[in-house]
Protein backbone atom coordinates (compact mmCIF):
# COMPACT_ATOMS: atom_id res chain seq x y z
CA UNK A 1 0.00 0.00 0.00
CA UNK A 2 2.94 2.23 0.86
CA UNK A 3 4.01 1.80 -3.05
CA UNK A 4 0.67 3.34 -4.28
CA UNK A 5 1.48 4.63 -7.66
CA UNK A 6 3.52 2.66 -10.35
CA UNK A 7 3.92 1.97 -13.73
CA UNK A 8 2.61 -1.37 -16.17
CA UNK A 9 5.17 -2.03 -19.00
CA UNK A 10 3.21 -4.08 -21.74
CA UNK A 11 5.74 -5.00 -24.35
CA UNK A 12 6.75 -8.61 -26.55
CA UNK A 13 6.09 -10.15 -29.54
CA UNK A 14 2.44 -8.90 -29.65
CA UNK A 15 3.55 -5.47 -30.13
CA UNK A 16 5.49 -6.90 -33.08
CA UNK A 17 1.95 -8.69 -34.58
CA UNK A 18 -0.37 -5.51 -33.67
CA UNK A 19 -2.50 -7.72 -31.57
CA UNK A 20 -3.60 -7.59 -27.58
CA UNK A 21 -3.74 -11.47 -27.34
CA UNK A 22 -1.81 -13.96 -29.62
CA UNK A 23 -1.75 -17.57 -29.52
CA UNK A 24 1.54 -18.52 -29.68
CA UNK A 25 2.28 -18.92 -33.55
CA UNK A 26 3.95 -15.16 -34.10
CA UNK A 27 7.42 -16.22 -34.79
CA UNK A 28 10.00 -15.15 -32.12
CA UNK A 29 12.23 -13.69 -34.73
CA UNK A 30 9.29 -11.09 -35.33
CA UNK A 31 10.74 -9.48 -31.71
CA UNK A 32 13.41 -7.03 -33.05
CA UNK A 33 12.93 -3.61 -30.62
CA UNK A 34 15.69 -1.70 -32.40
CA UNK A 35 16.36 -0.67 -28.72
CA UNK A 36 15.07 -1.80 -25.38
CA UNK A 37 15.21 1.55 -23.60
CA UNK A 38 14.42 0.20 -19.99
CA UNK A 39 16.19 3.24 -18.57
CA UNK A 40 13.60 5.81 -20.12
CA UNK A 41 10.87 3.70 -19.16
CA UNK A 42 12.13 3.63 -15.54
CA UNK A 43 13.09 7.20 -15.52
CA UNK A 44 9.80 8.47 -16.63
CA UNK A 45 8.15 6.32 -13.69
CA UNK A 46 10.28 7.86 -11.37
CA UNK A 47 9.59 11.83 -13.06
CA UNK A 48 6.36 10.81 -12.39
CA UNK A 49 6.37 10.29 -8.68
CA UNK A 50 5.84 6.75 -9.17
CA UNK A 51 7.68 3.74 -7.08
CA UNK A 52 7.50 1.02 -8.61
CA UNK A 53 7.09 -0.98 -12.08
CA UNK A 54 5.52 -4.09 -13.15
CA UNK A 55 6.80 -5.50 -16.01
CA UNK A 56 5.18 -7.98 -18.74
CA UNK A 57 7.54 -11.07 -18.45
CA UNK A 58 5.28 -13.34 -20.19
CA UNK A 59 1.66 -12.34 -21.80
CA UNK A 60 -0.91 -15.70 -22.87
CA UNK A 61 1.04 -16.37 -26.28
CA UNK A 62 4.16 -17.64 -23.76
CA UNK A 63 7.14 -15.19 -25.17
CA UNK A 64 9.02 -15.01 -22.61
CA UNK A 65 11.49 -11.38 -22.01
CA UNK A 66 14.18 -13.13 -20.51
CA UNK A 67 16.33 -16.11 -21.74
CA UNK A 68 14.75 -18.73 -20.42
CA UNK A 69 16.45 -22.50 -20.09
CA UNK A 70 12.75 -23.62 -20.29
CA UNK A 71 11.36 -22.85 -24.24
CA UNK A 72 12.67 -21.65 -27.40
CA UNK A 73 9.96 -18.71 -27.66
CA UNK A 74 12.05 -16.09 -26.01
CA UNK A 75 14.53 -13.35 -26.65
CA UNK A 76 17.02 -15.64 -27.08
CA UNK A 77 15.86 -16.58 -30.47
CA UNK A 78 14.36 -12.93 -31.59
CA UNK A 79 15.05 -9.98 -33.07
CA UNK A 80 17.14 -8.69 -30.15
CA UNK A 81 18.37 -10.91 -27.09
CA UNK A 82 18.13 -8.84 -24.29
CA UNK A 83 17.13 -9.72 -21.14
CA UNK A 84 14.21 -7.09 -20.64
CA UNK A 85 13.64 -8.20 -16.85
CA UNK A 86 17.59 -7.50 -15.92
CA UNK A 87 17.41 -4.39 -18.30
CA UNK A 88 14.10 -3.41 -15.97
CA UNK A 89 15.56 -4.45 -12.76
CA UNK A 90 19.12 -2.62 -13.20
CA UNK A 91 17.41 0.53 -14.41
CA UNK A 92 14.94 0.30 -11.09
CA UNK A 93 17.90 0.12 -9.13
CA UNK A 94 19.51 2.96 -10.49
CA UNK A 95 16.45 5.34 -10.25
CA UNK A 96 15.62 3.67 -6.52
CA UNK A 97 11.71 2.19 -7.49
CA UNK A 98 10.87 -1.27 -6.38
CA UNK A 99 10.53 -4.16 -9.30
CA UNK A 100 7.35 -6.00 -10.07
CA UNK A 101 7.01 -8.20 -12.86
CA UNK A 102 3.85 -9.89 -14.74
CA UNK A 103 3.39 -13.74 -15.01
CA UNK A 104 0.61 -14.92 -16.81
CA UNK A 105 -0.20 -18.38 -15.96
CA UNK A 106 -1.83 -19.43 -19.41
CA UNK A 107 0.95 -20.30 -22.05
CA UNK A 108 -0.74 -20.54 -25.29
CA UNK A 109 2.86 -21.78 -26.76
CA UNK A 110 3.75 -24.24 -23.72
CA UNK A 111 2.51 -27.73 -24.76
CA UNK A 112 2.44 -29.51 -21.67
CA UNK A 113 -0.03 -27.08 -20.99
CA UNK A 114 -2.46 -28.87 -22.67
CA UNK A 115 -0.83 -32.22 -22.87
CA UNK A 116 0.30 -32.49 -18.62
CA UNK A 117 -0.92 -29.58 -17.28
CA UNK A 118 -1.34 -31.08 -13.49
CA UNK A 119 2.46 -32.14 -13.94
CA UNK A 120 4.82 -30.85 -16.65
CA UNK A 121 3.22 -27.46 -16.74
CA UNK A 122 2.95 -26.66 -13.43
CA UNK A 123 6.57 -28.05 -12.70
CA UNK A 124 7.34 -25.81 -16.45
CA UNK A 125 5.58 -22.55 -14.73
CA UNK A 126 7.55 -23.41 -11.15
CA UNK A 127 11.06 -23.13 -13.10
CA UNK A 128 10.50 -20.04 -14.93
CA UNK A 129 9.54 -18.67 -11.75
CA UNK A 130 12.92 -20.00 -9.97
CA UNK A 131 14.56 -17.67 -12.40
CA UNK A 132 12.09 -15.10 -12.46
CA UNK A 133 12.63 -14.90 -8.31
CA UNK A 134 15.64 -17.21 -7.44
CA UNK A 135 17.75 -13.71 -7.37
CA UNK A 136 19.48 -13.11 -10.31
CA UNK A 137 17.00 -10.20 -10.69
CA UNK A 138 16.69 -8.87 -7.33
CA UNK A 139 14.15 -8.11 -4.76
CA UNK A 140 10.60 -8.51 -6.80
CA UNK A 141 7.84 -6.49 -4.80
CA UNK A 142 5.03 -7.88 -6.76
CA UNK A 143 4.20 -10.46 -8.32
CA UNK A 144 0.98 -10.27 -10.98
CA UNK A 145 -0.33 -13.37 -12.36
CA UNK A 146 -2.85 -13.28 -15.19
CA UNK A 147 -4.87 -15.93 -16.85
CA UNK A 148 -6.18 -18.09 -14.32
CA UNK A 149 -9.66 -18.48 -16.20
CA UNK A 150 -9.09 -20.79 -18.31
CA UNK A 151 -8.74 -23.76 -15.97
CA UNK A 152 -10.97 -24.57 -12.80
CA UNK A 153 -9.33 -22.76 -9.49
CA UNK A 154 -8.27 -26.08 -7.94
CA UNK A 155 -6.03 -27.60 -10.84
CA UNK A 156 -3.75 -24.17 -10.32
CA UNK A 157 -2.47 -25.79 -7.53
CA UNK A 158 -2.37 -21.87 -5.67
CA UNK A 159 -1.38 -22.82 -2.37
CA UNK A 160 1.88 -24.57 -3.80
CA UNK A 161 2.59 -21.86 -5.88
CA UNK A 162 2.21 -19.25 -2.85
CA UNK A 163 4.33 -21.18 -0.67
CA UNK A 164 6.78 -21.63 -3.47
CA UNK A 165 6.86 -17.96 -4.01
CA UNK A 166 7.52 -17.21 -0.36
CA UNK A 167 10.31 -19.57 0.36
CA UNK A 168 11.99 -17.76 -2.71
CA UNK A 169 10.94 -13.86 -2.34
CA UNK A 170 8.99 -13.95 1.36
CA UNK A 171 8.14 -10.12 0.79
CA UNK A 172 7.05 -10.17 -2.74
CA UNK A 173 2.93 -9.70 -3.03
CA UNK A 174 0.88 -12.36 -5.17
CA UNK A 175 -1.90 -10.87 -6.54
CA UNK A 176 -4.22 -13.08 -9.23
CA UNK A 177 -6.71 -11.63 -11.72
CA UNK A 178 -10.11 -11.75 -11.10
CA UNK A 179 -9.97 -12.22 -7.14
CA UNK A 180 -12.95 -11.94 -5.72
CA UNK A 181 -16.04 -14.02 -6.63
CA UNK A 182 -18.46 -16.72 -6.34
CA UNK A 183 -17.23 -19.55 -4.73
CA UNK A 184 -17.69 -22.27 -7.08
CA UNK A 185 -14.66 -24.26 -8.76
CA UNK A 186 -14.63 -23.78 -12.46
CA UNK A 187 -13.03 -22.10 -15.13
CA UNK A 188 -14.31 -19.06 -16.68
CA UNK A 189 -14.42 -15.72 -15.13
CA UNK A 190 -16.73 -14.44 -11.69
CA UNK A 191 -19.95 -12.92 -12.41
CA UNK A 192 -20.56 -8.88 -12.66
CA UNK A 193 -21.50 -9.14 -9.25
CA UNK A 194 -17.93 -9.29 -8.44
CA UNK A 195 -16.81 -5.99 -10.46
CA UNK A 196 -14.58 -4.34 -8.03
CA UNK A 197 -17.28 -1.91 -8.00
CA UNK A 198 -19.84 -4.16 -6.46
CA UNK A 199 -17.61 -5.38 -3.57
CA UNK A 200 -18.64 -6.15 -0.40
CA UNK A 201 -16.94 -6.82 2.76
CA UNK A 202 -17.01 -10.31 3.11
CA UNK A 203 -17.53 -11.55 -0.16
CA UNK A 204 -15.86 -14.46 -1.34
CA UNK A 205 -12.03 -15.09 -2.47
CA UNK A 206 -12.23 -16.82 -6.03
CA UNK A 207 -8.44 -16.94 -6.19
CA UNK A 208 -6.54 -18.33 -3.11
CA UNK A 209 -3.80 -17.93 -1.45
CA UNK A 210 -2.66 -13.93 -2.89
CA UNK A 211 -2.27 -10.80 -0.82
CA UNK A 212 -4.17 -8.36 -3.35
CA UNK A 213 -7.05 -7.85 -5.25
CA UNK A 214 -7.44 -7.49 -9.06
CA UNK A 215 -9.39 -7.07 -11.78
CA UNK A 216 -8.30 -4.79 -14.58
CA UNK A 217 -9.16 -2.34 -15.79
CA UNK A 218 -11.92 -2.04 -13.26
CA UNK A 219 -12.23 0.97 -10.41
CA UNK A 220 -13.41 0.12 -7.18
CA UNK A 221 -16.04 1.58 -5.28
CA UNK A 222 -15.39 4.65 -2.17
CA UNK A 223 -15.24 3.23 0.34
CA UNK A 224 -13.52 0.20 -0.67
CA UNK A 225 -14.32 -2.80 1.22
CA UNK A 226 -10.79 -4.49 2.86
CA UNK A 227 -12.37 -8.16 4.45
CA UNK A 228 -12.63 -10.79 2.28
CA UNK A 229 -13.51 -14.85 3.21
CA UNK A 230 -11.78 -18.13 2.37
CA UNK A 231 -13.24 -21.09 3.64
CA UNK A 232 -14.68 -19.37 6.72
CA UNK A 233 -11.34 -17.42 7.60
CA UNK A 234 -11.19 -13.34 6.86
CA UNK A 235 -8.08 -11.67 5.44
CA UNK A 236 -7.17 -7.99 4.76
CA UNK A 237 -6.13 -7.55 1.11
CA UNK A 238 -5.66 -4.10 -0.60
CA UNK A 239 -6.66 -3.81 -4.33
CA UNK A 240 -4.48 -2.20 -7.43
CA UNK A 241 -6.12 -0.55 -9.83
CA UNK A 242 -4.58 -0.66 -13.68
CA UNK A 243 -5.11 2.38 -15.99
CA UNK A 244 -4.25 1.84 -20.15
CA UNK A 245 -3.35 5.32 -20.97
CA UNK A 246 -5.47 4.84 -24.24
CA UNK A 247 -9.05 4.62 -24.03
CA UNK A 248 -10.41 0.95 -25.31
CA UNK A 249 -8.40 -2.36 -24.70
CA UNK A 250 -4.93 -0.50 -25.03
CA UNK A 251 -1.84 -2.77 -23.62
CA UNK A 252 0.52 -3.33 -26.22
CA UNK A 253 1.60 -0.60 -28.56
CA UNK A 254 0.75 -1.60 -31.93
CA UNK A 255 -0.15 0.13 -35.58
CA UNK A 256 -3.73 1.70 -34.22
CA UNK A 257 -2.10 2.69 -30.92
CA UNK A 258 -1.54 6.32 -31.97
CA UNK A 259 -4.97 6.98 -32.99
CA UNK A 260 -6.56 5.64 -29.68
CA UNK A 261 -7.76 8.55 -27.66
CA UNK A 262 -6.15 8.89 -24.36
CA UNK A 263 -7.82 8.79 -21.44
CA UNK A 264 -9.57 11.88 -19.87
CA UNK A 265 -7.15 13.20 -18.08
CA UNK A 266 -9.29 14.40 -14.87
CA UNK A 267 -10.91 11.31 -14.85
CA UNK A 268 -7.40 9.72 -14.43
CA UNK A 269 -6.72 12.53 -11.61
CA UNK A 270 -9.94 11.62 -9.91
CA UNK A 271 -9.53 7.70 -9.92
CA UNK A 272 -6.43 7.75 -8.23
CA UNK A 273 -6.82 10.59 -6.07
CA UNK A 274 -10.09 7.97 -4.56
CA UNK A 275 -7.21 5.14 -4.79
CA UNK A 276 -5.08 6.83 -2.70
CA UNK A 277 -7.81 7.95 -0.38
CA UNK A 278 -9.03 3.88 0.12
CA UNK A 279 -5.33 2.90 0.77
CA UNK A 280 -5.26 1.36 -2.47
CA UNK A 281 -2.88 1.55 -5.26
CA UNK A 282 -2.80 2.64 -8.81
CA UNK A 283 -0.63 1.60 -12.01
CA UNK A 284 -0.50 3.01 -15.70
CA UNK A 285 0.10 1.40 -18.43
CA UNK A 286 2.70 2.49 -20.51
CA UNK A 287 3.37 0.17 -23.66
CA UNK A 288 6.85 0.65 -25.46
CA UNK A 289 6.53 1.19 -29.04
CA UNK A 290 8.61 -0.83 -31.70
CA UNK A 291 11.11 1.30 -31.60
CA UNK A 292 11.46 0.22 -27.56
CA UNK A 293 10.78 3.51 -26.65
CA UNK A 294 7.36 4.93 -24.62
CA UNK A 295 4.98 6.96 -26.96
CA UNK A 296 5.81 10.69 -26.62
CA UNK A 297 2.09 11.69 -25.57
CA UNK A 298 1.33 8.90 -23.21
CA UNK A 299 4.67 10.59 -21.35
CA UNK A 300 2.96 13.46 -21.54
CA UNK A 301 -0.11 13.28 -20.37
CA UNK A 302 1.72 10.91 -17.53
CA UNK A 303 3.25 14.13 -16.33
CA UNK A 304 0.13 16.24 -16.12
CA UNK A 305 -1.25 13.57 -13.97
CA UNK A 306 1.75 13.77 -11.94
CA UNK A 307 1.90 17.67 -11.84
CA UNK A 308 -2.19 17.25 -11.24
CA UNK A 309 -1.31 14.60 -8.30
CA UNK A 310 1.57 16.67 -6.88
CA UNK A 311 4.01 13.69 -7.10
CA UNK A 312 5.78 14.32 -9.86
CA UNK A 313 9.75 14.55 -9.25
CA UNK A 314 12.86 16.10 -10.70
CA UNK A 315 15.43 14.08 -12.54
Amino acid sequence: MDRKFGMFIHFGVNTFGNVEWSDGSIPALSYQPKTVDADQWVRTAYEAGMNYVVLVTKHHDGFCLWDTKYTEYCVRNSGNKTDVVMAVSNACKKYGLKLGLYYSLWDRSEPSYKQDFSGRYLDYMQNQLTELLGGKYGEVVELWLDGPWDKARSEWQFERLYDYVKRMQPKCQIGINHTVGDDFDRASGPEERYLPKNYQEGDPLRMFPCDFRLWDPHMCADPDPKIYTYQNNSYYLPFEMTICSRKEFSWFYSNIYDNKELQDLDEVVQNCRTIFKTENMAVINMPPTTDGVLVKADVEQLMQIADRLGTRRKV
